[in-house]
């Protein structure tokens, strides 16, 4: 039940964080806005506050041992923004797959561990300053 709720909600932090195609902005800008905006909507989601809170462990799984629904979907879904770049030359071309999943085990480092490398008190290690060099690493690997 958790899973499946899990599921639902972080695929709609996903949707609701990727640009819409008709902004006028090419492929790589679309996918890197929508992933920084989401991993900053997945962090303060309550559901990912409860389990961090109450159960933990319940995470580990899904970092460590296999992947899980969600992360099935949204690699399903980053490797079709990947092909729609690749398309467009706004996004370097490899294997799409591949990349897909080097591109999410980056945002899931941001995304679950970001907490533990930020000093809020300090503007240069807040959590905006790792968000804006989350942007630089994934526009550096994608651009062409």
């Amino acid at each position: 039940l958790v899973g499946d709720l899990m599921t639902r909600e972080w695929l709609a932090v996903a949707t609701r964080a990727m640009p819409a195609a008709s902004d006028g902005s090419h492929t790589r800008a679309r996918i890197v806005t929508g992933l920084v905006a989401g991993v900053a909507e997945f962090r303060d989601h309550p559901l990912f506050h409860k389990i961090v809170d109450v159960d933990p462990e319940l995470l580990l799984p899904y970092v460590l041992d296999r992947r899980g629904a969600t992360q099935l979907a949204l690699l399903a879904l980053l490797a079709e923004a990947l092909r729609e770049g690749h398309a467009d030359g706004s996004v370097r071309v490899t294997h799409p797959e591949r990349q897909a999943r080097a591109v999410l085990l980056v945002v899931q480092s941001f995304a679950l561990s970001l907490r533990t490398m930020t000093d809020e008190d300090d503007p240069e290690l807040d959590a905006a300053a790792f968000l804006g060099e989350l942007r630089t690493l994934l526009e550096r690997t994608l651009t062409p």
